[in-house]
């Protein structure tokens, strides 16, 4: 039981991390949790389900990790944004803030 809650916890952050919270995305948690309530057959089918459960959570993470990292190696893009918000975090963490630039 411990284990369900467990990998009922981490499915839906997973779920609401990488899908999204908005009205029109609703529709994923309650699918997770209409499973998740729904009665299992026997022990074996609950616990080929949690692991199934499991295995998404981990992949909608590794995922999204991927992709993220996909974007990060391409030299391609302009990541010029990126870059103003990665050095503007590390400025504020030092107590200071970055002037800000005028482009005409």
């Amino acid at each position: 039981m411990v284990a369900a809650a467990s990998v009922y916890r981490r499915l839906l952050k997973a779920v609401q991390k990488h899908v999204g919270r908005g009205d029109s995305k609703k529709h994923f948690q309650e699918f997770v949790a209409s499973e998740f309530r729904r009665p299992t057959g026997t022990e074996t089918d609950a616990r080929a389900r949690l692991r199934l459960a499991g295995d998404y959570a981990n992949l909608l993470t590794s995922v999204h990790h991927h992709k993220d990292l996909l974007f990060s190696y391409n030299i391609a893009v302009d990541r010029s944004d990126e870059m103003k918000k990665i050095l503007n975090k590390s400025a504020a963490s030092v107590g200071l803030q970055l002037p800000d630039v005028y482009q005409p």
